[in-house]
């Protein structure tokens, strides 16, 4: 074991005692948080129209700001883009964290200011490491390089001194020395424009390097390492990187990808598997118990105060919101946070179900936006995952990537959801396969249980198999290729489907 693995180490441990005091008293470290926020707030435009010198309880807060969504604050975004000083946060703003997805199909561009990345995003890549050495005191992760598959920079559209990319790529331009010492490829390959490319590349640099983690959404990950695999013509990457120990993965839910890691990417008992919730608006929660897989600690301390709004109102005007020491176990709420980035009481976009209290544990259950609703039936993505997972592990299959939609009704015939799914390894039989999902669905969903009642008003789901490769294909054609872009799991609409399904058959 390495001198600079046994130091990392020691450094890492001596974080532990600020975490348990947050978990044991989380509600104080949110008022600690809400306090600093508003006394920052108070200097800026924001701030002043808002009245924040007369804030004196969350209370006050709550009365006095709107929950906001990307489409409200832009105005605001844009004019901290534009150059001007103090409009949502009084610090300077250098960085914007691109992001895609919004209602007008625009990328989102988030401000990243000095404060958020100190004290949220390289705050929680150390409390993440160190969580991590506290669960698996005998790692040698350091012994090696850490692979981190990040995004890439471009300038700002409307001023020359700022930068905008994604937040993986504002993360890495900006680690200190010490950290860019161990990871790998360099910051230049890394933040190469053209993704095949820098794919190519890094596959070139990392085949002959000894990498013990990789840090990254797992779709891409995947990619990286099927062209490793395809120049060293091994079987699997452990025999390229002997060495492995831990996938730190985020941005999509794992658990539809797990058996595939497992049994054919990383087929070894010793690699660790841990999740982290980092987005462009900020760095949320980290796994800290690797026996809880899909569970996250809420990071409390990293500038950002959060509120919570319970599904039923989340489309209401005014709905009640609740702080962290008001959540109930197993409730879906809409994630709605204020931060040290100049976002004040920001939908995120995604719904988050808490797993355990006291510690604060939660799950990312979905997105607002990514849900089938056509038919009453209120299917959200966390549902879509539980009954794929299980439909794989009745019939044997390893699930690469899928998406879902509608069938309307029309014609005196009633709806169904229809799959498109590209398996790693397709299901020893469909039928089964198909009978499980459906299942599954009703199992745990009572509205998509009820409207598939006798067929009335939803029929069993119908499921496509495609080719290997063909999601990758369809997002490269979109140009959607990247790290900051994602399969969309759910969709209300037929858009996606028909495109990808008319991209197919024309071939």
């Amino acid at each position: 074991m390495t001198l600079l693995n046994t130091t990392l180490k020691w450094l890492l441990q001596r974080r532990l005692p600020r975490i348990e005091a947050m978990m044991k008293d989380p509600g104080a470290v949110q008022q600690r948080t809400f306090s600093q926020l508003i006394r920052s707030g108070t200097r800026t435009e924001w701030g002043k129209q808002h009245q924040y010198k007369s804030i004196r309880s969350v209370a006050d807060f709550q009365r006095q700001v709107p929950i906001s969504s990307y489409e409200d604050l832009f105005p605001y975004i844009e004019r901290v883009m534009m150059g001007e000083s103090k409009v949502l946060w009084p610090s300077p703003v250098r960085w914007f964290a691109k992001s895609s997805g919004t209602t007008n199909a625009r990328s989102k561009f988030i401000p990243v200011t000095p404060e958020s990345l100190d004290e949220g995003h390289f705050k929680g890549g150390k409390d993440m490491m160190a969580l991590y050495v506290a669960n698996h005191p005998d790692s040698r992760t350091f012994d090696g390089k850490g692979l981190s598959i990040g995004g890439s920079l471009q300038g700002n559209p409307y001023a020359a001194n700022s930068a905008a990319g994604d937040v993986s790529a504002v993360v890495m331009k900006n680690l200190p020395s010490w950290a860019q010492f161990i990871r790998t490829p360099s910051v230049e390959v890394a933040l190469m424009d053209e993704w095949e490319s820098k794919l190519d590349r890094m596959a070139d640099i990392t085949k002959d390097q000894n990498v013990t983690s990789m840090l990254g959404a797992p779709t891409w990950g995947l990619v990286l390492i099927d062209k490793i695999l395809a120049r060293t013509g091994k079987q699997n990457i452990l025999e390229v990187w002997p060495n492995f120990e831990l996938l730190v993965h985020g941005a999509v839910n794992f658990q539809p990808y797990r058996d595939l890691f497992r049994q054919q990417v990383f087929p070894s008992e010793s690699v660790r598997y841990q999740e982290v919730y980092n987005a462009s608006e900020g760095f949320f929660a980290i796994q800290d118990d690797m026996g809880r897989p899909g569970e996250m600690l809420l990071m409390l301390d990293y500038g950002i105060f959060y509120e919570f709004v319970p599904i039923a109102e989340s489309n209401q005007p005014y709905p009640k919101a609740l702080t962290i020491d008001e959540v109930e176990l197993d409730q879906n709420y809409a994630l709605i946070v204020s931060t040290n980035g100049g976002l004040w009481r920001y939908r995120v976009g995604d719904t988050v179900r808490f797993t355990s209290l006291y510690p604060h544990r939660l799950k990312v259950s979905g997105r607002t936006k990514h849900f089938i609703n056509a038919f009453g039936e209120e299917m959200i993505v966390e549902n879509a995952e539980v009954a794929v997972t299980r439909a794989c592990e009745a019939t044997g299959a390893v699930i690469a990537d899928y998406t879902a939609g509608p069938v309307y009704m029309g014609n005196g015939t009633s709806g169904c959801h229809e799959w498109i799914i590209e398996f790693a390894q397709e299901p020893v039989s469909m039928s089964r396969f198909e009978q499980i999902l459906d299942q599954t669905l009703r199992e745990i969903n009572s509205d998509y249980d009820a409207k598939r009642y006798n067929d009335f008003v939803l029929r069993p789901p119908r499921i496509h198999v495609v080719p290997r490769g063909t999601f990758y294909t369809w997002m490269k054609q979109r140009g959607k290729l990247g790290g900051q872009h994602k399969v969309p799991r759910l969709a209300n609409t037929r858009e996606y489907l028909d495109d990808i399904l008319g991209r197919v058959l024309s071939r």
